[in-house]
């Protein structure tokens, strides 16, 4: 009665493999790393984020986020002072994507053309997980009126592209 019946063996081997490969997709979708995103509330993402940004950011925008002097007068050559990044300065007024992107490619790609600027990317040099700690660790100084406001334009951004 519960012998092996005759033609069940194939049937049993596919089932088999077909469980097999369930679960290696679980396991795969399980390990799958997270989207990457700036978020300033992860104090680890935040702590290497300040890590990153005092070994290639603070030499220009400074230690304390604060940018250099008269950051909104231009330099004799015709470029800007690196800007603040703590609420003094504009970049809680663009959206993550953005800001990743001038980390990554530098300012020029989004500026009008021939505009110059000291501001080069960091690909090939910062990977994506970095890129992204450094805009958490800058995102976690400000106030938190300043960051709903940003995480708004955020949103908005992200439900805008395709």
């Amino acid at each position: 009665m519960f012998g092996r019946r005759r033609g069940s063996g194939p049937i049993r081997a596919w089932l088999m493999a077909a469980a097999a490969m369930l679960g290696a997709c679980a396991v795969t979708a399980a390990a799958a790393p997270a989207p990457l995103k700036a978020d300033p509330d992860n104090a680890a993402q935040v702590a290497l984020g300040k890590e990153v940004y005092d070994r290639n950011c603070a030499s220009c925008h400074g230690a304390h986020l604060e940018g250099q002097p008269d950051w909104q007068q231009r330099k004799p050559d015709g470029r800007l002072p690196a800007p603040p990044h703590d609420w003094h300065g504009h970049t809680w007024r663009h959206p993550d994507r953005q800001l990743f992107g001038f980390v990554k490619n530098g300012v020029a790609p989004y500026s009008p053309p021939g505009y110059q600027t000291d501001m080069a990317g960091f690909a090939g040099i910062l990977s994506d997980a970095e890129i992204w700690a450094v805009i958490a660790y800058i995102k976690s100084s400000w106030p938190e009126e300043f960051r709903r406001y940003q995480e708004g334009l955020t949103r908005r951004d992200e439900a805008a592209s395709p």
